[in-house]
């Protein structure tokens, strides 16, 4: 129900408009009325008008200034300006404030249910495009993280980024200028999905309360968080090495489980993401079994000749040979193999849990097809966002979701047909259709012909 405040100075004026909203439009509105522009500010302010029907002349504060004031306040309500006086320099201080709609006293009982009704489908279809744009957000929401995981993953294992990685940071935001790279690492996970879950959500959350950053998946037991060059660099946005710090101290306190954080160097572009990716999964190595956080700079300043890490460092800051088990493997090399092995592993997990929540999802719709059933409830009950289980699950079965159902539905009919005992329409009904008509056609795409054809063909008898 909307509503719709009257501001008239003359109680016959308002009772007339409201005479005549009542009888042409019965319940469609919550009446609100004001004798002067002060009481038609206040009663705004309280009730928050969809329509204002504001009189031009009343005594103090005039309507077109009380309509200015409104406006200010409540830039989506719907101004009517209504005067006894057909002046064009009222209607062009009206326009100038925006109001659109301007009727001349006395107005005719269809003039006003005209406007009204005209208003009211204005209303709605404002409620519909705020829905819509709720619903894409909530999407968009959605999907960020899945956008986010992929250019991550580019940063991680591509040498080249393209256009597509270029399409991803554009939908999220990420500027590729440049930035820095952190590794979280732990000694052991859990392999249930829902804990590591769990972990993900956690640290994902508290390193956007750090600032701007990608964060990937948890990959065999780490992950990696991108944070960008900040565009303006001031004393109070955190660097480096105070993120790592709050990282290492966060995983400490919060979730029980320490973490070894490494660190890398800022770098320009997105080589230098990269680069600094693999500066910190090997930072993240240095950390020893019980966790902390290391620098990669501190490990390059404390190079050949310094005490920190001579063994793991060489000049130009790369691995030695002798971490890398005696080859030759650059720093670059050896955390490709390791970042290539994790994922093998984590894409052979995933996958067995894909397969696992598809088998749940067919065993849900095959109990269940012959009731109204759409995506997003399977989605739900196995716990997956509708957009990816719509993608697997036409990658995996081979037809869509809408595809599969109709097969369940149209071979339980065929069953129904030739037992016989029930008649077209309550099969329809039976097998999860609401309308005969659409059934029919239904079965006739999947078939090749009508369900009375169907019947005539291979049933004993016939249906009345």
């Amino acid at each position: 129900m909307y509503r719709l405040l009257i501001a008239d100075d003359e109680a016959l004026e308002r009772e007339g408009l409201e005479w005549i909203v009542r009888r042409a439009m019965p319940d469609a509105f919550q009446m609100i009325f004001a004798e002067n522009g002060r009481r038609a500010l206040e009663l705004a302010e309280e009730h928050r008008p969809h329509i204002i029907f504001m009189d031009i002349h009343m005594p103090g504060i005039q309507g077109l200034d009380a309509l200015r004031q409104i406006r200010d306040r409540m830039p989506d309500t719907k101004l009517v300006l209504v005067t006894a006086y057909d002046y064009f320099a009222y209607a062009q201080e009206a326009i100038a404030i925006g109001v659109k709609e301007y009727i001349v006293k006395p107005a005719s009982r269809e003039q006003i249910t005209s406007l009204l009704q005209k208003l009211v489908q204005e209303l709605d279809n404002e409620k519909q495009a705020r829905s819509e744009r709720l619903q894409l957000i909530d999407r968009l929401f959605e999907l960020e993280p899945i956008m986010e995981n992929e250019l991550a993953l580019m940063f991680m294992v591509d040498q080249v980024i393209g256009a597509e990685a270029e399409q991803l940071a554009e939908w999220i935001r990420f500027p590729l200028e440049g930035g820095f790279a952190v590794v979280a690492a732990w000694p052991e996970l859990p392999p249930e999905s829902k804990d590591r879950r769990a972990l993900f959500e956690e640290v994902r959350a508290f390193a956007k309360s750090l600032g701007q950053c990608l964060v990937s998946s948890i990959i065999d037991r780490h992950m990696a968080l991108f944070f960008p060059t900040p565009k303006e660099s001031t004393a109070s946005a955190p660097n480096a090495g105070t993120i790592g710090q709050r990282l290492a101290q966060w995983t400490a306190d919060r979730l029980g489980q320490p973490a070894s954080i490494g660190v890398g160097v800022q770098h320009a572009g997105v080589e230098g993401l990269r680069r600094s990716y693999v500066e910190a999964v090997f930072a993240s190595s240095c950390c020893g079994s019980g966790g902390g956080l290391c620098l990669f700079a501190e490990l390059q300043r404390s190079g050949p000749g310094g005490s920190a890490a001579p063994a793991a460092m060489n000049s130009s800051g790369g691995m030695n040979a002798d971490l890398a088990e005696g080859s030759a493997v650059s720093a670059d090399e050896a955390t490709n193999a390791y970042v290539m092995s994790a994922l093998r592993r984590s894409r052979e997990m995933r996958e067995h849990q894909t397969i696992s929540a598809l088998d749940r999802a067919r065993r849900y719709i095959e109990s269940r097809f012959t009731e109204e059933l759409s995506l997003e409830e399977v989605a739900d009950h196995v716990h997956l966002n509708s957009f990816y289980l719509s993608k697997v699950f036409k990658q995996y079965v081979g037809e869509t979701f809408i595809d599969y159902l109709t097969s369940l539905r149209i071979k339980r009919a065929k069953q129904l047909i030739e037992d016989d005992a029930l008649s077209l329409k309550e099969i329809c009904f039976e097998v999860g259709y609401k309308d005969p008509n659409y059934f029919s056609r239904v079965f006739k795409k999947v078939t090749g012909v009508t369900p009375s054809d169907y019947r005539a063909s291979g049933s004993k008898g016939s249906d009345s």
